[in-house]
Formats: C-alpha cells, structure tokens, sequence
C-alpha cells in the first residue's frame, strides 16, 4: 500500500512511522522542512499540563507517550545515532487550587504515572533546592519525564530519510485534492504537479482548516502563537520540571531550561514579542530566581493546532474513500504523538485498537458550524 501524507511535523513524522514499520511506502509532504513548526517549538513535556482539566480522550492518547517514545528511542538511536534525551526530572506543580484533584487523579482514571505526593516546604527543599522561598507547598509528579523535542524530530526524520520505502518532499505545498466517485485520485501543488497513492493522511496541524472548502466540511483547527525562552545553566541545575499558572520550566540534561509559554491568537504570525518575554521571564524568576543569573540564549514562538475541546481528530475523514485525519491536537500534540499515530495506523490497516476510537472520529466535522460543546478553547491551559 502506497500512502502519501501531508505534514511532516511530530503526528505526520509519527504516523509514517507506525505505517512503514507495517509494510506500507510511504510520501511525505511538507511546505518547508520536515519538523520546524509547532513540533519542534513546543516544551516536550510529556504529559497535558493539568491532565484533569481536559477531557479524558486527551488522557487516553497521551497516558502512552513516554513508553512508546522509550520503545521508539531504542529502535531509532543505533540507526539515526541521536538520542531523544528523555529526561526523568518529575514535574512539581505549585497552584494550590489544583491539588487536591491532583492527588486524588491517578486512582480515579487508573493513570500510574500520574500518581503524585503533597510536598511541604522542607520537602520541597530536598527534591529541589532552587525553587523559590515564597512557594511553601506543591504537589510532585516523580514519573513525568520531558524529551529533548528537537533530537526527537530530528532522529525521525534521519530514520525515515534512510528507510527505502520512504520519499520526503519537503518545500512541497499541497492545496488541493484530485476526487473522484469519493476517493482521492492524486494530490496537487500550485504549480500543478501531482502525486498519486492508495491512502491520504492530513497531518497539517495549524494548517488544517485548509481544507474545509473543498471537502465542505467545518475544520475548527486555527493557529495559537506560544512563545518560548531558553536559559543557559551549568549541566543538571534544575531537578525537577516546574509549573505555576500554566508557565513551566523544563530542565535539559546539559543545563538549557526551556521556559513557557503564551498563547496569543495572531494567525500565522509567529514573530516573539518583547512584552510576551518579559511576562515569561518574570514567570519563571518566580518559581526559582536564581535563573536571574544566567543568560537567555533563544527565544521563538511556534503555532498550535487550536481545536474546540483540545481532543484531535483521527481516521477516516467523512464522505471519502481513503482519506485520513490526525491532526488538531493543540497543546498535546507531543505527548499525544504516539498513540495518534498507532491509533491512525490499527484504524487504516484495520487491526486490534490502542483505544477506543469514537471520541476522536472525524466525523465531527461534518456539524455545522463550529460548535464545541461549551468549552472555548482559550480556556483550555
């Protein structure tokens, strides 16, 4: 089976992944270089900040993240000779109005990794002595580990460029899809060069609204700009990951800290903005001020693929022969990944399911408008 998918960040990347080591060949298309959009400028934290303020179809997907990640870390490093770096640091949480949900979700939904424990102040202090005086309590997630998500799309993508079944076409914009009798015949650039395979996959993130005119379909995916900063420490300086008001620090193995993020609805504007690094930078002095001694190196802005309750879009897309969705998993996308693609890959190929696949059906976007229950998705952390 021939399958072209368009986008190559973290869910296309994956999904030829699940669909390669199957059997299948497979093109990948991109409109710039493979994994440089909201895959790789996002934290890489894996797991939703907060799991219990989404709905638990987010939970489902994202529960699997770090041991599939493992799993594909060994079977990716000896060929594309780059480590994911899946950094085991844990994740403090200091937002007091969350913890007793906190404690209490692991056992409710039967998640282990997200058992957690109530630290006091002199706790506190010993799992990590930078944090600041002024927070006394929090509550600590010691299974919840980050990947490095740069390394992570970069040994893909080595991978999937070596593997024989595989064609990259990246600086490939595809618009447009050539249907007949409800069945994709080819797919097409602006220039009107065209590709043909069995299946189609739409993994375009932000980009996926796109679509909604020619498949006349109601596509609520749209662009959220989240701004990151980079600090610069000595090499293992900050224990643990740390959340406060939705910003998060993310220590790296070699001492970067990853600081974050904003969410600003701009369109497909990703420039950073002055006052936005200050409110991160002010942020992350809070939680452990002495980062204050150290420079930032970097600073950018990715674009989230926004959708109305944050729970992404996988399968068969409606009315179509052989077109398939993942996309539109916002903030989660990381974390999300793998399952998506495993999911996406036993629902084509018509094998035994992760999970459930209902909640997740594309067929949503066939109702009108863009309804989403209630939840707007700025409320979404």
């Amino acid at each position: 089976m021939h399958i072209a998918i368009i986008g190559a960040g973290i869910s296309g990347l994956l999904s030829a992944l699940e669909l390669t080591e199957q059997g299948c060949s497979v093109a990948i298309f991109d409109q710039q270089s493979a994994g440089k959009a909201a895959s790789w400028a996002g934290g890489g934290i894996l797991s939703p900040m907060y799991p219990w303020r989404y709905p638990q179809a987010v939970n489902d997907l994202a529960k699997h993240g770090k041991s599939l990640y493992q799993a594909w870390n060994a079977k990716l490093k000896p060929i594309s000779a780059i480590d994911f770096e899946i950094h085991e640091t844990g994740m403090l949480i200091f937002d007091e109005d969350d913890f007793e949900i906190g404690l209490n979700y692991a056992a409710k939904y039967q998640e282990p990794m997200q058992r957690c424990e109530y630290l006091q102040h002199e706790q506190l202090e010993q799992i990590n002595p930078r944090v600041s005086e002024q927070l006394k309590q929090a509550i600590y997630f010691p299974q919840i580990a980050n990947v490095r998500n740069p390394r992570l799309l970069k040994s893909i993508i080595a991978y999937l460029k070596q593997h024989p079944n595989v064609q990259f076409f990246e600086n490939t914009w595809i618009d447009h899809f050539q249907i007949q009798a409800h069945k994709i015949q080819s797919v097409r650039t602006p220039c009107g060069q065209s590709f043909e395979a069995d299946q189609f996959v739409i993994a375009t993130g932000a980009w996926s609204e796109h679509w909604s005119n020619q498949l006349h379909l109601s596509i609520p995916v749209e662009p959220v700009q989240g701004q990151m900063l980079l600090f610069k420490t000595p090499e293992n300086w900050l224990p643990t990951m740390c959340m406060n008001e939705v910003m998060y620090l993310i220590p790296r193995a070699d001492g970067h800290i990853v600081c974050g993020s904003s969410m600003n609805h701009l369109g497909f504007d990703k420039r950073p903005s002055t006052q936005t690094q200050q409110n991160i930078y002010k942020a992350s002095l809070a939680m452990v001020p002495e980062l204050s001694d150290f420079p930032v190196v970097k600073q950018w802005a990715g674009l989230r693929p926004s959708s109305p309750t944050g729970i992404p879009y996988i399968g068969k897309m409606p009315n179509l022969e052989n077109l398939w969705a993942n996309f539109g998993h916002y903030r989660n996308g990381l974390c999300m990944g793998p399952a998506s693609a495993q999911l996406l890959r036993q629902l084509m190929l018509q094998q035994p399911l992760i999970v459930e696949p209902a909640a997740y059906d594309p067929v949503r976007l066939m109702q009108t408008g863009h309804a989403n229950g209630g939840i707007n998705p700025s409320s979404i952390p």
